[in-house]
């Protein structure tokens, strides 16, 4: 089950998708689907069956985005959180052996084409979570305990 949150950038960022999908996509694919109908025999016409596969995966994604982007719960910045992690928080850690990360704790739906950002959900932020600058978080995965300390925390504003 993921968390249904999600920070402002985030649903704008789904907004916009889906209006590109519903406004530009999918009326360009089904003008090509039409197109391809046209030509005749349906059962060899790759035309035909490739952009009929297409909008059917737009169809899929549109139904979805509807769906989360009503269902999501924007979490705005708060002066409360300082200090401490909470969603949205850009977090810099570092382990024993020196190695550091940095990543912004978001919703799910705001993971993916992003490499510093992780899910709210992920065993990583769930030990993050309302941790100070020095706090020590045991993260728990199947891999085994791994501990890091938190060395910076900020919010965008």
């Amino acid at each position: 089950m993921k968390t249904p949150l999600i920070t402002k950038e985030g649903l704008e960022k789904l907004k916009a998708e889906l209006d590109h999908l519903w406004r530009v996509e999918r009326p360009d694919t089904t003008q090509k689907v039409s197109w391809a109908a046209s030509l005749g025999d349906r059962s060899e016409n790759a035309d035909y069956q490739y952009n009929k596969k297409r909008l059917r995966e737009i169809d899929r994604r549109v139904r979805y985005l509807r769906k989360c982007i009503e269902d999501l719960k924007v979490v705005e910045y708060s002066s409360v959180q300082e200090g401490k992690v909470f969603f949205g928080a850009w977090v810099e850690i570092e382990n024993d052996s020196g190695e550091q990360k940095r990543f912004r704790i978001v919703g799910y739906d705001e993971i993916f084409d992003t490499k510093d950002y992780i899910s709210i959900d992920s065993p990583m932020a769930r030990a993050l979570i309302k941790k100070e600058v020095d706090d020590e978080a045991v993260v728990r995965t199947e891999a085994g305990e791994f501990f890091w300390y938190v060395t910076k925390i900020e919010y965008l504003k």
